[in-house]
């Protein structure tokens, strides 16, 4: 009764608020429903409110494996790779190993000024500066997931399919058609703007290559 299942579960987070297990339950129903871009959606969504969701994580790379359309590059090497370190874990995590890591440069700070040591001095004095290097390093990536998690600009396809247009309203022939995109492929959201029938369109990349316009009512923010 995955149909019923849904409907509980988004009673649930509209009535109570949401949890990663919540939003990785209601994935999971709208897998078993054939629903793939929903439940994509949904188990990103959990990974947002706990990027360590093992569970989630698992389902999210077997869903992708069986959607139809497979992007090409997004970002640069490192952006990706430093990317994927900030986001393994929540913002609220990083912020106390930020804060963890400014007491530990208190302490070699202290060890400084008041060891009679030269040895100790010097490990106090080193170690302030590795510390302090440290903390702006991880107060930095907690602020980056932060934002990450609060300024959603990425969506999944929930229709079948969809053509994106080269402006932002139905394409009149297929000159200004873009693209084809299946269900379950994710964009990243540039810009939006409302046409003269008040259907709103996203400016959208899809990956290094290919940007375009698309029906908002085609995809689910995440």
């Amino acid at each position: 009764r995955y149909a019923n299942a849904i409907e509980l579960y988004e009673q649930v987070i509209a009535n109570e608020g949401t949890s990663t297990d919540i939003y990785y339950n209601l994935g999971n129903s709208y897998y078993r429903a054939g629903l793939l871009g929903k439940a994509i959606v949904n188990y990103e969504r959990a990974l947002i409110l706990d990027p360590t969701n093992e569970d989630a994580k698992a389902n999210l790379e077997f869903v992708n494996s069986k959607i139809t359309d497979i992007p090409g590059d997004k970002g640069t090497f490192l952006s990706n790779f430093f990317g994927k370190i900030i986001y393994s874990q929540h913002s609220n995590t990083w912020a106390i190993y930020a804060i963890v890591s400014f007491i530990l440069l208190l302490i070699s700070i202290a060890i400084y000024v008041f060891s009679a040591k030269i040895a100790m001095r010097k490990i106090g004095f080193f170690g302030g500066i590795a510390f302090l290097f440290v903390t702006i390093i991880l107060v930095i990536f907690a602020s980056i997931s932060y934002k990450a998690a609060v300024n959603r600009n990425e969506a999944i396809i929930t229709s079948p399919s969809t053509i994106l247009s080269t402006s932002p309203r139905e394409p009149k022939d297929r000159s200004e058609e873009a693209m084809l995109l299946h269900e379950g492929t994710k964009v990243e959201i540039l810009d939006s703007v409302t046409d003269l029938n008040k259907t709103k369109w996203y400016d959208v990349k899809v990956d290094n290559n290919h940007r375009a316009w698309l029906n908002s009512q085609d995809a689910e923010k995440i």
